[in-house]
């Protein structure tokens, strides 16, 4: 299975564990994850008013790049703005001539924009991974935590039920885990609100963290780097046991046996791959 690849600009730097272990359970799982030449930020935020086109110039690149091949990314954020920079330019004629006239590229909205965990789910298949995994995470009760980037708006994102989602406690369950279910797993996390106003951040995460514990679970799992960062920054664990935060790819990588120095030897690997094609 091969797929374009966005990694966005965080996970080269904050969360770049986030790709490494991507990187090496993909590999393992036979999915190559072919990374964009010379790609930028996808903008962060979607734009509110569509009247905004300048905001989309980059993610409409992005998707002109992927020419017509399936586009994965791992960031919620970032995909969340892929997706709807697509969904917008199939359905708004007039700001797709705008966009793509200044660019100078022939986009009208196709191809697949998928997120990983959409990937495992409908192309490899839960009872496949399941099959590959050589460490079963036994004993551990984890949790799902969504944010609300990949789930709404939900006629657009189309990735799960917007109220009750399923595919990070499915991913759970393939893992060999138990699955906690907290009622704030849909919640936002506060986003950059962290930044300008961290009470209010820091209020709405000890929410999430709370009613986890209180569910049982010893670590959440997330997609997104801004949602495990305020998770892990705005909120004060009051000397209760702490409840860890991992990305959904650490976990992954996890179960399937893969170790650190592979990580990094893979990862290593796909960078000498890369400067030697632009060579």
């Amino acid at each position: 299975m091969r797929y374009r690849y966005f990694p966005g600009c965080t996970l080269k730097g904050q969360a770049k564990n986030m790709e490494n272990t991507t990187m090496a359970a993909a590999h393992a799982l036979g999915i190559e994850l072919v990374e964009l030449d010379q790609w930028q930020c996808c903008g962060a935020v979607y734009p509110l008013y569509e009247d905004e086109l300048i905001s989309l110039l980059s993610p409409v690149r992005t998707l002109a790049a992927a020419e017509g091949e399936p586009l994965v990314s791992l960031c919620a954020a970032c995909h969340h703005v892929l997706k709807r920079a697509q969904e917008l330019m199939q359905r708004n004629e007039d700001a797709r001539h705008k966009v793509t006239d200044y660019l100078e590229v022939d986009y009208k909205g196709e191809g697949r924009v998928l997120h990983f965990l959409e990937v495992l789910r409908d192309d490899l298949g839960f009872d496949k991974l399941k099959e590959m995994i050589k460490k079963p995470l036994e004993g551990r009760k984890i949790a799902a935590y969504y944010g609300c980037l990949l789930l709404r708006p939900s006629k657009v994102m189309q990735f799960d039920d917007p109220e009750n989602p399923t595919i990070m406690e499915d991913l759970i369950k393939a893992l060999g885990a138990e699955v906690v279910k907290s009622p704030y797993r849909t919640e936002c996390c506060g986003a950059y609100l962290s930044v300008s106003e961290e009470a209010v951040a820091r209020d709405t995460v000890s929410k999430i963290i709370n009613s986890a514990r209180e569910a049982g679970a010893e670590a959440l799992i997330t997609a997104c780097p801004l949602c495990r960062y305020n998770l892990e920054n705005c909120v004060d664990q009051d000397g209760k046991e702490p409840v860890k935060v991992y990305y959904f790819s650490e976990l992954l990588a996890e179960a399937m046996g893969l170790q650190f120095d592979q990580l990094m030897s893979k990862a290593l690997e796909r960078r000498r791959g890369k400067n030697g094609n632009q060579q």
